[in-house]
């Protein structure tokens, strides 16, 4: 397991609106908002967060936030996109 890596979620909290509040391993925090993912017509396996109980049962797994649905979300990405950093680059 990679416990050095930044960007590995350390706690995640479901807000109301689609909305992330996250921190990572090296103190990074924000709020991701997974609205148009969610409810894009392309949505695919991320419709099931649609459903409101589901979203708010979501959890950390190895670093990544997920849902007992088998949804899981990038950690890099959202790391990247609060910190506006390439995190293999910067």
């Amino acid at each position: 397991m990679y416990t050095e890596i930044p960007w590995r979620v350390t706690h995640v909290r479901p807000l109301p609106g689609r909305t992330l509040e996250v921190e990572f391993r090296d103190g990074t925090k924000g709020s991701i908002d997974l609205n148009d993912l969610i409810y894009s017509s392309d949505a695919g396996v991320f419709v099931a967060l649609r459903d409101d109980d589901e979203f708010a049962r979501a959890f950390i797994e190895h670093g990544a936030v997920t849902w007992p649905c088998g949804v899981d979300l990038a950690p890099d990405g959202m790391w990247a996109e609060i910190t506006g950093k390439d995190p293999f680059r910067d």
